[in-house]
C-alpha cells in the first residue's frame, strides 16, 4: 500500500503557536491515504513540530498541548538571570523530554533537519545528527527571549532568523512532491467569519482562556504596573510583529528560490505568538487548510 503513496518533502515553517498547525497539516497528509513523509526540514516551531513527527511521539505531544491553559504556558517559562535572554527555556524542554525521551536524529524513521541561525557568522547551520532535542532547542531559541545554544563554538539562536522556510535541507531527499507549510499567510475569508462568530464569547472567557499576552497585561493591572492611557500594542506585539515581517519578506525570496508543489499558507492573525493554550484550534485550521490545498 505505501508504494503506492506519493513520496512527500514536508517543510515546516517558524511562526510561534501558529505552528501547532502543523499537526493539522500532518494529520491531514497521513489521513488521505495518498501521501507518504520521506524527510522533514523544519524552523523554530517548524523544527519541533517535524521532529516530534519524526521520532513518532507527536501523538503524545499534542496530546499535552492541548491541555495547555495560559496560565500553564507561563510557569513553563523559566526566567534567566542573565544578559542573553529573557528565559533559559529548561524547564520547557525538560518537560519535553520527559514526554518523549532521548533520541538521535540519525537514528529516527523519517529523515529530518532542524534549522538554527549562527549569528555570530550570519549563517543557517542544518542540524540533522545528534541529540533530537539539542537541535530542537537550538532551532526555537528566539533572540532575546531563550537564551542561546553553543554548539562548536558557536552561538544559535532561532532558525526562522535566517531561514523561516528551510526549503534546501529537504531537497537532499529524493520526492516527487514538495509540501511548504508557511505560517505567515495572508487573511483568510473563512477564518475571519469563524472569528466574527466567537468575538462575543472571547469577551466572555474567563483569564486563563485568554492569550499569554492578556495575562501578562492582567497581571500589570493588579499590581499597579500600567499607566492609564491604553496601549494597542505591548512590548511583545512589537516583538513578534517585527521578526514576522522580517520573515514573511525572507520566506517570499526562498519560495522564489525553490518553488513547492504546494504551498499551504497558515494566516498570520490565526493566533498571537505565544498562544499555545489554543492548541485544539490551531490544529483543526491546520488540517482544514492543508485538505482543501492537497484537493486544490
Amino acid at each position: 500500500m505505501s508504494d503506492k503513496k506519493m513520496p512527500v518533502s514536508l517543510v515546516l515553517g517558524s511562526g510561534g503557536a501558529r505552528g501547532l498547525a502543523h499537526i493539522g497539516v500532518i494529520r491531514s497528509l497521513n489521513d488521505s491515504g495518498k501521501y507518504d513523509i520521506k524527510s522533514v526540514s523544519g524552523s523554530s516551531i517548524g523544527a519541533l513540530i517535524g521532529g516530534l513527527y519524526a521520532a513518532g511521539k507527536l501523538d503524545v505531544y499534542e496530546q499535552w498541548v492541548k491541555g495547555l491553559s495560559a496560565t500553564d504556558v507561563w510557569g513553563l517559562l523559566d526566567f534567566s538571570f542573565t544578559n542573553k535572554g529573557l528565559f533559559k527555556g529548561d524547564r520547557l524542554m525538560e518537560k519535553l523530554g520527559d514526554l518523549v525521551g532521548d533520541q538521535n536524529i540519525e537514528d529516527l524513521d523519517i529523515d529530518f533537519t532542524a534549522v538554527a541561525s549562527d549569528i555570530e557568522h550570519r549563517r543557517e547551520i542544518w542540524l540533522d545528527s545528534g541529540p533530537l532535542f539539542d537541535a530542537i532547542r537550538a532551532s526555537i531559541a528566539i533572540p532575546g527571549f531563550f537564551t542561546p545554544v553553543l554548539r562548536d563554538g558557536c552561538a544559535l539562536v532561532d532558525g526562522g532568523l535566517l531561514s523561516p522556510l528551510p526549503v534546501a535541507p529537504v531537497k537532499r531527499i529524493a520526492a516527487s512532491h514538495m509540501v511548504v507549510v508557511s505560517l505567515n499567510g495572508g487573511e483568510n475569508q473563512a477564518l475571519n467569519q469563524a472569528d466574527e462568530e466567537d468575538e462575543h464569547d472571547q469577551e466572555h472567557q474567563p483569564e486563563q482562556k485568554k492569550g499569554l499576552q492578556s495575562w501578562l497585561l492582567g497581571f500589570k493591572k493588579r499590581v499597579g504596573l500600567t499607566s492609564t492611557e491604553e496601549d494597542s500594542d505591548s512590548a511583545i506585539d512589537f516583538m513578534s510583529k517585527s521578526l514576522e515581517a522580517m520573515q514573511d519578506r525572507i520566506a517570499r525570496y526562498q519560495m522564489a528560490a525553490y518553488r513547492p508543489d504546494t504551498l499551504i499558507e497558515i494566516p498570520v492573525s490565526a493566533c498571537d505568538v505565544l498562544d499555545f493554550h489554543r492548541a485544539e484550534e490551531m490544529i483543526e485550521l491546520g488540517y482544514k487548510l492543508a485538505t482543501q490545498a492537497m484537493n486544490d
